[in-house]
């Protein structure tokens, strides 16, 4: 009877972490598919893997427990653990690299510009090295990231009074300090203070240029990824408190039900 009792509880519980899963495989699909993370290949699919991977393992500890499959149910147990492992290190991974933050605010504008240098090492060498922009710098060129930005704000008090993108300030515009007249989102004039950044010499009114080859670009792009890692990094966190308190509770019944299963067979021996 307690055979069969810890086997539905672990059944039901691997339930449970399929449902766990789905926001992981969600919050994965929603940096991959989000349009300001389209040009960073790299970035694009270790949680959706993760998430797969977890909904298999729990799948298939719901078919060890439902039809009493032990060996199935070891194996479940040890994929189990080496997921919310991997797991976890990624959530701490993705803190550490994500904490600093290299914004700043613009005044007399709610959006904010970001340096380069201000964001951690590991971001900067891994998506913003010679080698990945060169590859970044025409994707991001072939988006419609600016051009949107040009579509929703159609006078100068539209947008210096608006919130874009990490993504649009570095890219789309030429660092405020510059002191570039606006005559539009992408298309500014006459710069006032042309030495002020090193950026100032690198803008261009061609719309295949813009700020792309600007650290100030490069810069927006990891304030962009920074944003939108830290908001998964909060479904990731839910996902994983439950899916230890699913997996400690399970190898508590599997561990029930291997004695009981030895008490029975010492039991059957005396018979």
């Amino acid at each position: 009877m307690v055979m069969g009792v810890s086997n539905n509880i672990t059944a039901i519980l691997n339930l449970i972490a399929t449902l766990a899963s789905i926001p992981i495989i969600a919050s994965g699909i929603w940096l991959a598919s989000n349009p300001a993370n389209e040009c960073i290949t790299n970035f694009r699919w270790p949680i959706v893997i993760i998430g797969l991977l977890i909904l298999l393992v729990s799948l298939a500890g719901f078919v060890g427990a439902y039809w009493n499959k032990q060996g199935l149910l070891a194996l479940y147990l040890f994929s189990m653990a080496l997921l919310i492992a991997l797991l976890l290190i990624l959530l701490v991974f993705a803190f550490v690299v994500t904490r600093p933050n290299g914004a700043y605010h613009v005044p007399g504008t709610p959006f904010k510009e970001y340096r380069l240098h201000a964001f951690s090492a590991w971001l900067r060498n891994h998506v913003t090295a010679s080698g990945s922009w060169r590859k970044i710098r025409p994707c991001l060129a072939a988006s419609d990231v600016c051009t949107k930005l040009a579509q929703n704000y159609l006078t100068a008090h539209q947008f210096f009074n608006s919130h874009i993108s990490p993504l649009q300030s570095g890219c789309c515009k030429p660092p405020t300090a510059c002191g570039y007249n606006y005559v539009s989102p992408i298309l500014w004039t006459n710069p006032a203070n042309p030495t002020a950044d090193p950026d100032c010499y690198l803008w261009s009114n061609d719309q295949n240029q813009l700020c792309y080859n600007c650290d100030a670009c490069k810069a927006g792009l990891l304030g962009n990824l920074r944003k939108e890692w830290r908001k998964a990094n909060i479904i990731l966190i839910v996902a994983v408190v439950v899916l230890i308190w699913v997996y400690v509770i399970a190898c508590s019944a599997f561990r029930n039900a291997q004695t009981e299963d030895l008490f029975n067979r010492y039991k059957q021996g005396w018979v």
